[in-house]
């Protein structure tokens, strides 16, 4: 090979090798927090039963299952039961884990809506295992069956209600976002990686008082794990789990911003019969706020009826009742979580949902960045 070959093959390979470096994902992907916490990458290969256990490697995670139940004599319900895992480095550089815990209810002919918050730290109290879904505090437990993808819901609210539920998948699970990482903004640390079963058949029973009901249902399962989610100039966000009665469902979240607008890191996600996705970007939907309640505890105003527009198909998000914020006695974090009806542009109701308001009250983002 002449002095001018050996040139022109080194040039080669250098211009293979930057275009390799420019080209990777990863090629100055941060994998940490400042603080060392585990940031989102793409290209995760997810591992079951263990990814629906905890990564205490990351801050932040939550179980989120929240549903509509049936009874028997015609009544309706509304749940949420949540576990949420946030870890702390401490001063000397260890790490302390705090299990956070909600449950609600609401009696949807009455309108009462009852709820409850519960914090404890890693140990006797309150725990997440990282082999596979095994989570608790307390008396309240979460627990996936042995070579099944059968749960196991136990929770109380305070000594008004007790549930006692067994959720069984009706559709396979989902993984949202582009190579298994959701965006959330354009920061790396604005990112979480998010499983959700959208749709699970609910059995079981509601307990209130001396009184037992069998109830039979829908619910929806979100779990997430992140170092954060908020990015820069974002407060909040509006989320929403719709479940039609054709058997689609839509997932939807608007990351809304400190002047109220919405961050273009929103998405919408359509999920079909057979469990394709087809996602959205923000400027491909709208959000518009329909009716506004305020709290008359945190003084917190919340948009608790939605309309989502997507091309020429408009839906509403009507709640059952207007008080449905809890969160707060503990955390300094309430937030708005409701059972609601999906009405077309008709008026019919063609399908139930719930809707997450979080942000209207308290420092979202200091909580979320592990500042407390």
């Amino acid at each position: 090979m002449n002095m001018k070959q050996q040139r022109l093959t080194r040039l080669i390979h250098s211009v293979i090798t930057m275009l390799c470096v420019v080209a990777s994902p990863v090629a100055h992907a941060q994998l940490t927090t400042e603080d060392g916490f585990a940031l989102p990458q793409p290209g995760r290969q997810f591992t079951f039963p263990r990814d629906h256990g905890s990564h205490p490697e990351f801050r932040t995670e939550w179980w989120y299952i929240t549903g509509h139940l049936d009874a028997k004599d015609g009544r309706r319900f509304g749940f949420q039961v949540t576990f949420f895992r946030q870890a702390n480095r401490q001063p000397d550089g260890t790490v302390r884990q705090l299990h956070f815990a909600h449950a609600a209810l609401l009696d949807a002919k009455t309108g009462k809506f009852i709820h409850q918050e519960r914090l404890n730290r890693e140990g006797w109290d309150a725990s997440s295992s990282s082999t596979g879904l095994d989570v608790r505090n307390g008396n309240w437990t979460l627990k996936q069956e042995t070579n099944t993808q059968r749960l196991q819901l136990n929770a109380t609210v305070h000594a008004d209600a007790l549930l006692t539920l067994t959720l069984d998948p009706a559709k396979p699970l989902v993984i949202f976002g582009e190579n298994g990482v959701s965006r959330k903004g354009v920061a790396q640390n604005a990112a979480s990686h998010y499983l959700t079963f959208p749709r699970l058949k609910v059995s079981g029973s509601v307990k209130q008082g001396a009184e037992t009901l069998e109830v039979a249902g829908d619910a929806w399962m979100d779990h997430e794990f992140s170092s954060s989610q908020l990015d820069d100039g974002q407060v909040g966000w509006d989320w929403a789990a719709l479940q039609f009665h054709d058997g689609t469902e839509m997932m939807v979240y608007r990351m809304r911003r400190a002047d109220g607008s919405t961050d273009a890191a929103s998405k919408l996600v359509l999920i079909g019969k057979d469990s394709t996705q087809r996602a959205l970007k923000a400027d491909a939907f709208s959000w518009k706020e329909i009716t506004t309640w305020q709290s008359p505890r945190s003084g917190a105003k919340y948009p608790i009826e939605v309309e989502v527009a997507i091309e020429q198909t408009a839906y509403r998000l009507r709640p059952l009742a207007r008080d449905q914020e809890q969160g707060g006695d503990i955390t300094g974090l309430p937030y708005w979580e409701g059972a609601c009806d999906i009405l077309d542009a008709q008026g019919k109701i063609v399908g139930r949902a719930f809707l997450e308001l979080a942000g209207y009250a308290g420092n979202l983002r200091k909580h979320l960045s592990g500042k407390q």
